[in-house]
């Protein structure tokens, strides 16, 4: 029965009957573990979820669930940009999972793509062959990219691509270039190489990372040119085009302008990371297009799954991947990856970006993104004690809420300033538990910045669901930081 699990046997016992069977010369049944269904991990109950999250995945994780009231929720299902909870209620996803639902859940023509695949029996692993999906995928990927950017290493997750894109950029710049300039509250993964470039103390913990890196301030064009006349080392400038973690930060077209010429200048190779802001989601397919500049290396993820499935990819300039990998004895370095030609995968990210573009969805980005940034911006010229400042563009916003002591009267401000980093990311915590459990709307946060909410919606998402969401946060705001806070506390208690 689900849940009571057999008592697993001693040590001693087990390897006495392992010892058993491998003596015998006769073939013996295995026994079955008590495994759970998908049918029974389907009609799981909230209880049932909580104990095998707090046995076998994050305890401490679920405290931060709790504190939120995101631990009552069970999904059922998703459809375009809403999800269905256990008890029919829909709730409007402008979280959008970090970016990675450009297409919203579960889309008719990626489901239909999908199935098609499925149903003809179709290659997942195929690695000795060549793979026609993995070749049109990467095909279109090229054709998608600006200037030479036309070769392409497939992985699973962003991480990944953006440790192919290290690799690829070290590779070609020699041992003797291969220092890595990266930017502050940067967040580029949490493998180890890339890790080291990640810009959190929480992330990086107490691991021995890679120490040939120099951090500098984002988007500060004199610093980088300081970085590198002072160390002749450094031959890689990895920046994010808009900083995710770090609070939806981006920086001017003359920055980015300037970075490319700089880079030409000193021989430096720059490589883009747009596993976040990229495939479509600022109204460009690429965030580097809205300044006319082409970097060496780039990195995509998250929506590239379609919201279906893992898929990521290193798209690099021509000359650079043949520098790096382009002769019989250099190929297999960096060779293809397990996973990441999967035919199933490689079919959902090829269906996806045709719908991007029959659908017109980076343009549905950029104008319905701007409708939701001019509503923000109304907020927060109505509630300036609470809001202090809208950022981003297309579907990747950040709404920032004042420290704590800002939104009290003037009098007591002083006295709690001293609070304000404790307190930081309560005040967004507490109206993000209020959006979901008042106004069934999801949103998230960033990692450095706390007091900021990341609005990542899909890119299907209408003028209607933003209104929607903007009179919901509108209610929120309105009963002020007391009522925000009481709500909450009562909530605790419910």
């Amino acid at each position: 029965m689900l849940l009571k699990k057999r008592k697993k046997p001693e040590p001693q016992q087990e390897n006495h009957a392992a010892a058993a069977l491998a003596a015998s010369p006769v073939a013996h049944d295995i026994p079955h573990p008590d495994l759970i269904s998908v049918e029974e991990a389907k009609a799981m109950d909230l209880d049932q979820m909580t104990e095998l999250f707090m046995n076998h995945l994050n305890p401490g994780q679920y405290h931060f669930m709790k504190l939120l009231g995101f631990h009552k929720v069970k999904i059922e299902k998703a459809e375009g940009v809403w999800y269905t909870d256990q008890n029919g209620r829909k709730i409007l996803d402008f979280f959008g999972g970090f970016g990675s639902l450009a297409f919203g859940h579960n889309h008719p023509r990626i489901l239909a793509a999908r199935k098609k695949f499925q149903d003809e029996n179709r290659h997942e692993i195929a690695m000795a062959f060549l793979s026609q999906y993995a070749a049109a995928l990467a095909h279109n990927l090229a054709e998608i990219a600006p200037g030479d950017l036309d070769m392409v290493f497939l992985g699973s997750s962003g991480s990944e691509a953006m440790e192919a894109a290290i690799k690829v950029a070290e590779r070609a710049q020699g041992p003797k270039r291969a220092k890595v300039l990266y930017a502050q509250n940067a967040f580029h993964g949490k493998t180890k190489g890339v890790l080291s470039i990640t810009d959190s103390t929480l992330y990086q913990s107490e691991f021995k990372l890679v120490e040939d890196v120099t951090k500098v301030p984002f988007g500060d064009l004199d610093a980088i040119r300081h970085a590198l006349e002072g160390d002749p080392q450094i031959g890689i400038v990895c920046l994010e085009t808009i900083q995710g973690g770090g609070g939806i930060i981006e920086a001017p077209a003359e920055f980015w302008q300037g970075l490319r010429a700089l880079c030409d200048e000193k021989d430096v190779l720059w490589v883009a990371d747009e596993v976040q802001c990229g495939t479509g989601r600022s109204g460009r397919f690429f965030a580097f297009e809205h300044y006319g500049v082409v970097p060496d290396v780039t990195a995509l993820a998250k929506s590239l799954g379609g919201g279906k499935c893992a898929m990521a990819a290193m798209i690099a300039r021509k000359p650079i991947y043949m520098k790096a990998y382009g002769k019989p004895n250099t190929a297999l370095i960096h060779g293809p990856a397990t996973f990441g030609g999967i035919g199933e995968a490689c079919i959902t990210a090829i269906e996806g970006l045709n719908v991007m573009y029959d659908d017109q969805l980076m343009k549905n980005a950029a104008e319905v993104g701007g409708h939701l940034k001019s509503e923000l911006q109304r907020l927060m010229a109505k509630y300036p004690k609470l809001i202090k400042d809208v950022r981003g563009r297309g579907f990747m916003l950040g709404l920032e809420f004042q420290n704590f002591s800002k939104t009290m009267p003037l009098a007591v401000r002083p006295a709690l300033a001293v609070l304000d980093d404790k307190l930081k990311g309560s005040l967004p915590g507490f109206i993000g538990s209020a959006l979901l459990r008042d106004h069934n709307v999801l949103v998230a946060f960033t990692e450095y910045n706390r007091n900021v909410v990341r609005l990542q919606p899909p890119l299907i998402t209408t003028r209607e669901n933003v209104d929607t969401f903007i009179t919901a946060l509108d209610t929120v705001l309105a009963g002020g930081v007391t009522k925000i806070v009481s709500n909450f506390v009562k909530s605790q208690w419910s």
